[in-house]
């Protein structure tokens, strides 16, 4: 008799370890779409005052867009793969700041995933039911993402 799986957990999917690790929780992911949640510490990376500025919040939907490429590799049977954000069409926010004890729920859909591993993301940041902050993100994930940086394998 074998026991059931445990579901898969943000560090199973994303390659971001310690401090530089924000998501808290993964909602739900699938081929199209990735949700996931973060709390706002005072102990996070970049609060000053209790607050994190809005702009971090690229960082947060780069990571959920991480979160859904660590999916589709377990879904083909390949390691996780390094990734990088390549920029931003806009970032259109309604506030200064995310609070600390607030929970942001963090939505990635692609729109776009090409064989060369290029990438386009519409992204939103929801605070309760309010629209803090939406994105397009283009990323890149080349096959070998250790020799694209030059790094040693291993």
């Amino acid at each position: 008799m074998s026991s059931p799986q445990r579901p898969l957990g943000v560090a199973d999917l994303v390659p971001h370890r310690g401090t530089m690790s924000w998501l808290d929780r993964v909602i739900s992911v699938d081929a199209e779409h990735a949700v996931a949640e973060a709390d706002i510490r005072g102990s996070s990376l970049f609060v000053r005052d209790g607050r994190l500025d809005v702009w971090i919040g690229i960082e947060y939907m780069a990571q959920t867009i991480a979160l859904w490429a660590g999916h589709r590799a377990r879904q083909e049977g390949r390691p996780i793969a390094l990734g990088f954000l390549v920029g931003t069409r806009r970032y259109d926010v309604q506030r200064q700041s995310f609070k600390v004890g607030e929970c942001l729920r963090i939505q990635a859909d692609c729109e776009l995933m090409a064989g060369n591993g290029l990438g386009m993301f519409r992204c939103q940041i929801l605070v309760g039911d309010e629209t803090a902050a939406l994105a397009n993100l283009s990323v890149f994930e080349p096959q070998e993402g250790a020799q694209f940086l030059n790094f040693p394998k291993g």
